[in-house]
């Protein structure tokens, strides 16, 4: 159970709020998730919102790549509802099996070469807080400038993501896949 009430209503924010809880709405359908617990802080709810709309539907970056990333965040911070939130996106854009149970598993075998690449950058940006020479222009030639910016700030909104939930005990919503800890 969360440590915090999830709030999930506008009439559980006070007035000078309503804008972000709508803006919040507006852009994902409905308050769940993590944003039940960003709630409790509604600036940081709808600037975090903000970014998270760019970097989950408006930005170029691939949406194979984006739903890697986030996976592997989640993995590396063995946050469960960013897993079971992903892992669903994942198998519709056609990420193998057995791609998933790598992450899932910290393990590389198996890994399309593409999608290791992926897997590689941000497992290393996660566990040294850096990438070394070679994965950075790897990412950088493959994406280009703007592409490995983007990727490297869907790595850190996912991570943001992670820390929440994990900090609230968020458990996954239901169905959704769960990640082993």
């Amino acid at each position: 159970m969360a440590r915090l009430a999830s709030i999930t209503s506008k009439d559980q924010v006070a007035a000078k709020d309503h804008a972000a809880f709508d803006s919040i709405v507006a852009s994902r359908g409905a308050v769940q998730g993590p944003f039940t617990m960003f709630l409790h802080s509604p600036e940081v709810a709808g600037r975090l919102a903000h970014l998270g709309a760019y970097v989950r539907f408006e930005g170029s970056l691939d949406m194979r790549v984006r739903v890697l990333a986030a996976m592997t965040a989640a993995r590396e911070f063995e946050a469960v509802y960013v897993w079971g939130a992903q892992t669903g996106g994942a198998r519709r854009l056609g990420v193998p099996e057995e791609t998933i149970a790598a992450i899932r598993d910290n393990d590389s075998r198996g890994i399309p070469a593409e999608d290791a690449e992926i897997v590689e950058f941000t497992r290393q940006l996660l566990r040294r807080h850096r990438v070394d020479e070679a994965s950075f222009n790897k990412m950088r030639a493959r994406l280009g400038e703007d592409g490995l910016i983007q990727l490297t700030t869907a790595i850190g909104y996912y991570s943001m993501l992670a820390m929440t939930v994990n900090a609230c005990e968020l458990e996954p919503a239901p169905g959704a896949e769960v990640l082993q800890v």
